[in-house]
């Protein structure tokens, strides 16, 4: 019988010992939702929802070998679904039925677009399994073991290797199977490893696989991995440690192209010469991070994606860098960049703070743009929908001689001022907010007229090495003061409500909501916790074992006496005496990542202090809400909590 972690029982015991008094809530169900201390909300309010409900985005998945033909995900029923699009502008044919949703759909090369990769789950455990699904039969085969963790499907150029990784050996190492999908056998294992690896391309010929070892959002090399006989050969140093992203190989497989920070403060373009070991940058003067990089398989050159303050720009190039130039997209963020297999077609995602997420192709290397697919917005006027504007804000400490300032992206509600605000907390923490569209945020700045403004606090990526390590391991607090100072901007400004602020974060961003009420009491009214972290040290003890490594990484190991004790000082739970706002915690049942119990354990503390507390429980999801009648649910909650608790 498996022991119960110590973190797990110390909660058992925290709950238990609550007084009976304290556990008299008012419980009911909704959906899949049970919901404690949440009341009741008018038919009206759903009903004016609705159409901010119905928003549709959708992404790029694969490009048939031939460009004429794109697979997306997209929503017509609960959960996202494969669609087939034979023609830009087309209709959307639905390929995919499941009552989960859908990733990582691939057209398998050569097959004329008649069969399918995919990545499903259960109920938001992420243990992902690979599907093959035969379009002519309208069959789905299993491919993986139907139990383990599996990620980062790559097929062959030829279709017949398909490539992943996975947890089967002992639920916690990420090693490197490879499928032969011409034969009845099980996938086979081809590089056993410790951490976490994944494939990232073939190359041409087939032979080889470019892998990725991902140490943290610092660290991270890679290897050549013979296909065959399964022998691997670093490409990048161990020492001294830097961020390799991209790994895409170079059309006559002698070369690769990687982003990296290696030589600066941001990840630049990088070419690799296998032959003589030659590393060449091909931005030096882009001083911002490139993101995503592809290859076009016919020779003719490469494309790259740059992330210039927050919003994407598209750029052509030679194979060397040569003939560098932007191509003229709507502003946006731009995701998922691939080439068509025969070349001469790229294909992207598109997602703008005005518009949801639609597909495009660009015709290589003129640059001709294609929309593929047009977001239903529920009715609503796209004119009317309000912009993300760029702001800086002056934070606590100082560099060369004065204040450093913080990037955020603000909504500005609509109606007569001073406005309310909701300050969001981006998850993480090694991510970044950038302008893409949010149909929650849209609602709650037109129809509440609350003002929603998206920080980058320290130790987001996008504006460089160093500032991304300023909140790392015992400085973790030093994010939270950059709410901190986001207050006092506030204060300074009147268009905004300097007694109605409340706060919203999901993951990451619930332990900065959390962290932020308990270290500004008096200055924000209300918060919403989502799938938040509330203890460093009972999450890092219970979070799944393939992960736990990678977040020590990050926020120290716990462990360590001496970083114990600073987790402990910071700990949102051991501090919630301080806590005077009212507060929403929301979390899904099967939460891989931030166990159930870091939002129970609050819950009960702030009930047995008397304080004001919602609980919303979603027994089918994970790690956030992947179904349309959760989001629902969840969104109107959120605005039930607004109206309740920040707007009065």
């Amino acid at each position: 019988m498996k022991r119960a972690s110590p973190g797990l029982v110390a909660l058992s015991l925290l709950i238990g010992a609550l007084p009976a008094a304290a556990q008299e809530v008012a419980k009911r169900q909704v959906g899949q939702f049970v919901l404690e201390d949440v009341p009741e909300w008018p038919a009206a309010l759903r009903d004016r929802m609705l159409q901010y409900l119905a928003v549709r985005p959708t992404a790029l998945q694969s490009l048939r070998d031939d460009g004429h033909a794109v697979l997306i995900t997209t929503r017509f029923g609960d959960t996202s679904q494969v669609h087939l699009v034979s023609m830009p502008m087309g209709a959307r044919e639905q390929v995919t039925f499941f009552d989960e949703p859908i990733s990582n759909a691939q057209f398998v090369p050569g097959s004329k677009g008649r069969r399918l990769v995919f990545s499903r789950d259960v109920g938001g455990n992420e243990q992902w399994q690979l599907y093959e699904l035969n379009l002519d039969s309208g069959r789905t085969a299993l491919i993986t073991d139907g139990k383990s963790r599996h990620e980062s499907p790559v097929l062959s150029g030829d279709g017949r290797w398909l490539a992943f990784c996975g947890t089967g050996r002992n639920g916690r190492d990420f090693d490197i199977y490879v499928h032969d999908r011409g034969t009845d056998a099980p996938p086979r294992l081809l590089w056993q490893v410790s951490g976490l690896h994944s494939p990232s391309d073939f190359s041409p010929d087939d032979s080889k696989l470019l892998v990725q070892n991902y140490l943290s959002e610092r660290e991270t090399r890679w290897f050549v991995l013979d296909v065959a006989g399964g022998a691997a050969e670093p490409i990048t140093p161990e020492s001294p440690p830097f961020y390799y992203g991209g790994g895409v190989w170079g059309p006559e497989g002698k070369t690769a192209y990687f982003f990296s920070d290696r030589d600066g403060e941001f990840r630049k373009l990088y070419v690799v010469d296998f032959e003589y070991g030659n590393w060449k940058c091909l931005t030096p003067d882009i001083e911002w991070d490139v993101e995503e990089v592809a290859v076009d398989p016919a020779g003719k050159g490469i494309a790259f994606a740059v992330n210039e303050d927050g919003v994407s720009k598209l750029y052509f190039a030679g194979l060397d860098g040569s003939g560098r130039r932007a191509i003229n997209l709507p502003v946006g963020v731009v995701s998922g960049l691939q080439f068509a297999r025969a070349g001469g077609v790229v294909g992207f995602t598109l997602n703008g703070a005005r518009a949801p997420a639609d597909v495009y192709t660009a015709s290589f290397p003129v640059g001709q743009v294609t929309r593929w697919t047009r977001s239903e917005v529920g009715g609503l006027n796209p004119e009317r929908f309000i912009d993300a504007e760029l702001i800086r804000y002056p934070t606590f400490d100082m560099v060369d001689g004065k204040p450093r300032m913080i990037p955020a992206f603000v909504f500005r509600g609509r109606g007569q001022g001073p406005r309310p605000v909701v300050i969001q907390c981006h998850g993480g923490p090694e991510s970044q907010y950038q302008p893409i569209f949010s149909s929650v945020y849209q609602y709650w700045a037109a129809e509440l007229g609350i003002t929603v403004i998206c920080p980058n606090v320290r130790g987001s990526t996008g504006y460089g090495r160093s500032f991304h390590q300023l909140d790392n391991g015992v400085k973790r607090e030093d994010s939270v003061r950059d709410i901190g100072a986001l207050l006092d901007w506030i204060e300074t400004q009147p268009d905004l409500d300097m007694r109605r602020i409340g706060i919203f974060g999901g993951s990451y961003g619930g332990y900065m909501v959390m962290g932020s009420l308990i270290n500004y009491p008096g200055r924000i009214r209300c918060g919403i916790n989502i799938v938040g972290i509330t203890d460093f040290v009972t999450f890092l003890e219970n979070t799944s074992e393939y992960r736990r490594d990678l977040r020590r990484a990050e926020y120290g190991d716990e462990r360590d006496p001496e970083v114990r004790k600073v987790l402990e000082a910071i700990s949102p739970l051991r501090n919630a005496h301080k806590v005077d706002a009212a507060l929403f915690v929301l979390h899904g049942q099967n939460d891989p990542r931030v166990p159930v119990g870091e939002a129970q354990q609050i819950v009960a503390k702030m009930r047995e202090m008397k304080r004001p507390v919602w609980f919303a429980n979603a027994l089918d999801e994970g790690h956030g809400f992947q179904k349309k009648p959760n989001r629902d649910l969840a969104t109107i909650m959120y605005a039930v909590f607004w109206q309740e608790h920040l707007l009065k």
